[in-house]
């Protein structure tokens, strides 16, 4: 996170890892690949009961995981040993060299994430995973990674694994973009009130401006270039880089009725292809 000492963005950002802390749950840096990937998480403390299930969870493409996760956390440490990453060049994950423009896609994402599950899960533990929006792509993929005998059970909440370029095109006509990475990747005070207007089903009727100011500055001012390769890597809807089919495991599909960054009608056809 950039530094900063004036704004709201700070304040949100220590409460919401106060809700972590609360939730039991203890920060690490995980190093891989002999240190050329570090992967930040928040995780089930050493000594947790092993009675409790793992359950990893993915964020969406946009704040680190403090801020998508926050709300669930408290919930789901009670009855679960909880694995929550940052994924690549959000928050505090990191690799080396940086991948070109357009190399780092989900799959690669998922390569890192089974590689923090191995290091933090213990062997003879199954993990089930969830993933949201970007973090389905990713999901998914650990799923068919790892397969049935590490990950148990998947969730995919409002993950269109069935996107096309017909489906970009309909996103920035709703957002009014040019750009899938313009309309993800605010930059501007206006592009942050567009995107917000995406994302939730009821947003405020107003947000002054340097409130969204601070927003983008807090969350959208680092690894830009690596973010907007993200969005070009994505392999879902070409066909000569991904096929969907169905995972061995458990599968649940989780969606918002009111979605408008993946409308619900995707649900029903991800669901009828069984993932």
């Amino acid at each position: 996170m950039p530094s900063s000492t004036l704004g709201i963005a700070p304040l949100l950002d220590a409460y919401f890892r106060r809700r972590f802390t609360a939730a039991g749950l203890v920060q690490a840096s995980v190093p891989l690949d002999g240190g050329a990937t570090t992967m930040q998480c928040w995780r089930f403390p050493p000594g947790a009961s092993e009675e409790l299930p793992v359950l990893v969870l993915l964020h969406g493409f946009g704040p680190p995981a403090t801020w998508q996760w926050r709300p669930q956390v408290g919930p789901l440490s009670r009855r679960f040993r909880l694995v929550v990453p940052d994924l690549l060049f959000f928050g505090g994950s990191r690799t080396s060299p940086t991948p070109v423009d357009g190399e780092c896609s989900e799959a690669h994402q998922a390569e890192a994430v089974a590689k923090l599950i191995g290091a933090i899960v213990p062997p003879s533990a199954r993990a089930s995973v969830v993933g949201t929006s970007y973090g389905g792509f990713v999901a998914y993929h650990v799923a068919r990674l790892l397969g049935p005998e590490a990950v148990e059970r998947v969730v995919i909440a409002s993950s269109d694994l069935l996107k096309g370029d017909a489906d970009d095109r309909a996103l920035l006509a709703r957002g009014g973009a040019e750009r899938v990475e313009d309309l993800m990747l605010p930059r501007t005070p206006e592009q942050m009130r567009r995107l917000m207007g995406l994302a939730y089903h009821r947003p405020r009727p107003f947000i002054p401006g340097f409130l969204l100011r601070d927003l983008v500055q807090y969350l959208y001012s680092e690894n830009i270039e690596e973010k907007e390769g993200l969005i070009k890597a994505i392999s879902l809807g070409n066909k000569d880089k991904f096929q969907l089919t169905p995972l061995p495991q458990q599968v649940l599909v989780l969606w918002g009725e009111h979605d408008q960054i993946f409308p619900i009608e995707k649900a029903f056809q991800a669901a009828r292809r069984k993932c």
